[in-house]
C-alpha cells in the first residue's frame, strides 16, 4: 500500500513565509524572495497539470522534468529575480536572460551540483514539476525507511515529527519533489550512525519547534521541524526561516546534507 501524498499547497507555503517574515525581522529578506519564488512555482505546478501529461511509470522520475511548462515559465523566472532577488542571483539572472532558450534547456537538463548561484534557477523551475510527477505517480512505497527519496531518488531537505500516540514520529521530505516517507527517529540520513551518543541535536530558543540534527561520523546534518510543538509549522518554509540554526551548524564544522532553494 502507498503512503499518505497531499497535494502540494503552494498558497500555504507563500502565507507561512510572509507570517514567518513579519515574525523574524532577520529572515525577512529571504522569507520574502521565498515567497515570491513560490507563488512562481504554483504557476509551473498548474500550468504541468494543464499539459495532462501523467507521470511514466518505467522512466525514472528525474528523467522527465524538462516539460514544455517549465521551460515556458524559466524567461518570468528570470525577470522576477532580476527585479527582486539578493544580488548575487540578480546578476545571474541578467547574465540568463541574454543567453537565451538554448542554454535554458542545457541548464535544466542538467543542473550544476558545484554552482548554487545557477542551480538555483533550475531547482525554481524543476521542483513543482517533480511534484507535480510524485502526487501523480502511482509508485507503492508503504513501509520504505531509506535515506534517499523512494519516488526520485533525491536527497532529504528536512526531518518533520507528526504526532503519535504520547510521542512523535520522524519522517523526512524529499528536496526536490516533497515526498515524505518515514525514518526512523535515532539514525543519521547520511551515514546510517545509530550511537545516540554520536547524534548531537542543538536548538535555539528563537525557534523552539526547530532544531539541528547532527552526526559526528560523517560530520552532516539536517534540521527538523518538530509539529508536536508547532503544528501551524509548514516544514519547508519553517526550515529556510530558522537560517541561523544553519549558520551554529556550520560554525561546528557540520555540512548540510542538501541545502534548501535559497541556498541555506
Amino acid at each position: 500500500m502507498r503512503a499518505t501524498m497531499s497535494r502540494p499547497d503552494w498558497e500555504k507555503r507563500v502565507r507561512r513565509a510572509q507570517e514567518l517574515a513579519a515574525q523574524y525581522p532577520s529572515a525577512a529578506q529571504v522569507l520574502d524572495f521565498y515567497a515570491e519564488i513560490a507563488a512562481f512555482q504554483k504557476h509551473v505546478f498548474d500550468a504541468v497539470a494543464a499539459e495532462h501529461l501523467p507521470p511514466d511509470p518505467v522512466r525514472p522520475l528525474a528523467e522527465q522534468l524538462v516539460r514544455p511548462a517549465a521551460l515556458k515559465g524559466f524567461p518570468a523566472l528570470v525577470e522576477l529575480v532580476e527585479k527582486k532577488g539578493p544580488a548575487g542571483l540578480a546578476q545571474a539572472a541578467r547574465e540568463l536572460r541574454q543567453q537565451g532558450a538554448e542554454q535554458w534547456r542545457a541548464l535544466l537538463d542538467s543542473p550544476p551540483d558545484s554552482d548554487e548561484t545557477y542551480r538555483f534557477f533550475a531547482r525554481s523551475c524543476l521542483q513543482p514539476v517533480a511534484e507535480y510527477l510524485a502526487f501523480n505517480s502511482k509508485m507503492q512505497f508503504s513501509g520504505y525507511t531509506g535515506s534517499l527519496c523512494p519516488v526520485c531518488g533525491g536527497r532529504p531537505q528536512v526531518a518533520v515529527l507528526r504526532p503519535e500516540g504520547a510521542g512523535g514520529k520522524r519522517s523526512l521530505v524529499c528536496s526536490l519533489c516533497a515526498t515524505e516517507w518515514d525514518f526512523r527517529r535515532i539514525l543519521c540520513p547520511n551515514c546510517a550512525e545509530e550511537d545516540p551518543a554520536k547524534l548531537p541535536r542543538f536548538s535555539a530558543d528563537e525557534f523552539p519547534h526547530v532544531r539541528v540534527e547532527a552526526c559526528d561520523t560523517c560530520k552532516r546534518y539536517l534540521k527538523s521541524v518538530d509539529l508536536t510543538i508547532n503544528g501551524l509549522a509548514v516544514p519547508l518554509v519553517d526550515e529556510i526561516a530558522a537560517a541561523s540554526l544553519d549558520l551554529w551548524a556550520t560554525e561546528h564544522g557540520y555540512g548540510k546534507i542538501e541545502l534548501n532553494l535559497m541556498g541555506l
